[in-house]
């Protein structure tokens, strides 16, 4: 819809959430101000960037001035600062839009995360996407001006960040042929930012390798370049310094922390691309949002094309940077993103290479991948349930806290290399957290003959191991499904064994047990993997993981796919009490049925059956327990 010059002044309250972010900005919500020009350079970049991309199907948004620029103006005696760019430009409806509305890309999160009290950091900004709104933390007055190219009439937006804000048509002598301007009225404490040598040091901080030329004035002067709008990606590695990469990938990611991997190279063959990748060594805000999408932006020959389009699968949606194609049409359409060969080909090759990087950073620096992994790992799982053709090469990567492992974690390469005697395959339990898994009881086999358990707390665990064949001809199993198959393991010299009336006396045991509770089990059996409790629930052999059915009845509220099995520990004082009821006192044998398997849900993290039932029949125990 094409503006008109017939909209009087308009006067808009801010929503709430605006407003509020707006109070927590101006009253130092972070320590490091600097950031508001490079938010502003970033959004006005970001608009030249997409004229060009428009400007590919339709030249003559561009006209005659295809010199793309951003300008930072100053003017000390004022107190302002301003920075313009000739990009696309906003209509009044964008302005409303994308300067007096929630900013989609997670105001409410920001919001969110100052309230849990987030410790003062202007990491925030860069981390929940509010940059423009940083404006207000060094002005009393914030006015743009924008005209979106292609159409007549320029729009003005005013506003002091505290009453909400007017639109008006903008005087002619003031709107700009295409693009957007924003002055800033700088508050008494910020008027340094209207100097050269503080702009110019920002500049070069934070916006040096922006990919549109920055250029600096003041008043009775020439314009001077802080930046040529050089491509850092297209430069040769032996000429950028670190302190470039950083700079560039702050600018690229919106974050603030240093990058944990860089990998940066330029591909030649059948296809020619150059490509800049980050690995953060923060986890982003949005790293498990549902939409999933990935921050690769795609240029073809420098020209921006996108910054949504998958160039890695979405278990490395955490990477950043981007990939600059020599070979893809400049009129890509969206249709032929999704489908295109050329692309499919880079995400291949693009994909191998990362992996490539991260297990070298694996093998030659562990404590640099140990950070990755904390970060990234629960992600990087995603990719052994989703990427079966992937699965060794992330295997090969993975690691595991363990019943072994101490503080640190393991591969599966040093699993299978400790394997014990006998031991034909890799263990796992599934838990809500580590404490959880630890304390479950159907680890005390294990612990007793030393063979070492996978311990896997993230709820994508419980998927890619149900489709994982195994790791070195080695199949997964848990520890909490089927038969524990230990008997063939040798056991410590004191592990206890049972004698053969203890044996016989829990054969008849299990019977009565079986009579007892009936439909509430589908087995019960001798244990070989309880150690010093006195039962446990297990899985059947076929058919899901006790803890996948938990995970799935919270999100879909399924119920039990199957009855679980009990297994008792024969030579456990407490079992053995029990057995020796057996013919006298049926009623206590009954209760101390029914006190066994809800002891057992209570170590599995749930709750009795009948909790009013449990409770009765422990108080009858206890009862003639105490009087006797």
């Amino acid at each position: 819809m094409t503006d008109t010059i017939d909209h009087p002044k308009e006067t808009h309250a801010f929503q709430a959430e605006v407003s509020r972010l707006l109070h927590l900005m101006v009253h130092s919500v972070y320590s490091n101000r600097d950031i508001f020009l490079r938010e502003l350079v970033s959004n006005a970049a970001d608009a030249c960037e997409k004229l060009r991309y428009l400007a590919l199907e339709t030249p003559s948004l561009v006209g005659e001035d295809g010199d793309l620029a951003i300008t930072v103006a100053v003017d000390p005696e004022a107190h302002t600062l301003t920075v313009a760019d000739n990009g696309i430009g906003m209509t009044r409806d964008e302005l409303v839009e994308n300067l007096g509305t929630i900013a989609k890309s997670g105001t409410k999160a920001f919001l969110e995360a100052v309230g849990e009290g987030q410790s003062k950091s202007s990491n925030l900004i860069g981390q929940f996407g509010v940059g423009f709104y940083s404006a207000f933390m060094v002005a009393t007055r914030v006015v743009v001006t924008s005209r979106r190219a292609g159409t007549d009439q320029a729009w003005t937006w005013i506003s002091n960040g505290i009453d909400g804000y007017e639109v008006t048509p903008a005087d002619v002598a003031d709107a700009p042929a295409r693009g957007t301007v924003i002055r800033l009225e700088l508050n008494e404490e910020s008027r340094a930012y209207a100097e050269k040598a503080t702009v110019e040091r920002i500049v070069e901080t934070y916006s040096a390798h922006v990919p549109v030329p920055v250029r600096f004035v003041e008043p009775g002067k020439e314009a001077e370049n802080l930046s040529d709008g050089s491509a850092l990606w297209a430069k040769p590695k032996s000429e950028i310094t670190p302190e470039a990469y950083k700079e560039f990938y702050g600018n690229v990611s919106g974050q603030w922390d240093e990058p944990a991997l860089t990998l940066h190279y330029r591909a030649e063959g059948r296809h020619e691309y150059s490509v800049l990748l980050f690995v953060p060594s923060m986890k982003p805000f949005d790293l498990f949002d549902p939409a999933r999408k990935g921050h690769l932006k795609l240029y073809v020959r420098r020209v921006f094309i996108a910054d949504d389009v998958d160039l890695l699968p979405h278990w490395l949606r955490f990477a950043r940077g981007v990939v600059d194609s020599e070979d893809l049409p400049l009129n890509l359409s969206r249709e032929m993103l999704q489908h295109n060969p050329v692309l499919e080909a880079i995400r291949k090759n693009v994909t191998t290479r990362l992996l490539s990087e991260l297990a070298k950073t694996a093998e030659n620096d562990a404590d640099a991948f140990g950070k990755i992994w904390d970060a990234f790992g629960p992600v990087l799982k995603e990719g052994l349930y989703e990427d079966a053709d992937r699965r060794d090469e992330l295997f090969a990567i993975s690691r595991f806290k363990t019943t072994a492992s101490g503080e640190g974690t393991r591969s599966l390469k040093d699993y299978v290399g400790a394997l014990k005697e006998n031991q034909t395959k890799i263990y796992y339990i599934l838990a809500d957290d580590l404490a959880r898994a630890e304390a479950r009881p159907h680890l005390e086999g294990f612990r007793a003959r030393g063979v070492e358990v996978l311990l896997l707390t993230d709820p994508v665990d419980a998927f890619w191991v149900r489709t994982a064949l195994g790791f070195d001809g080695k199949p997964f199993q848990s520890v909490t499904q089927g038969a524990a198959d230990l008997d063939a393991i040798p056991a410590g010299d004191d592990a206890e064994k049972p004698s053969e009336a203890e044996a016989s006396a829990a054969v008849d045991l299990i019977a009565e047990l079986k009579r007892v509770l009936g439909e509430e089990v589908s087995d019960v059996r001798s244990s070989a993997r309880l150690a010093s409790s006195p039962a446990c629930l297990v899985a059947p052999e076929f058919g899901p993981d006790k803890q996948f059915e938990k995970i799935m009845a919270r999100h879909q509220g399924a119920t039990p796919f199957a009855k679980p099995v009990l297994e008792i520990n024969p030579h456990h004082a407490l079992v053995k009490a029990i057995a020796a009821r057996l013919g006298s006192d049926a009623a206590l044998v009954e209760d101390a049925a029914h006190l066994l398997i809800g002891q057992a849900r209570i170590a599995d993290g749930d709750t009795p059956t009948d909790p009013a039932d449990w409770s009765r029949r422990l108080n009858r125990v206890l009862e003639k327990a105490l009087s006797a």
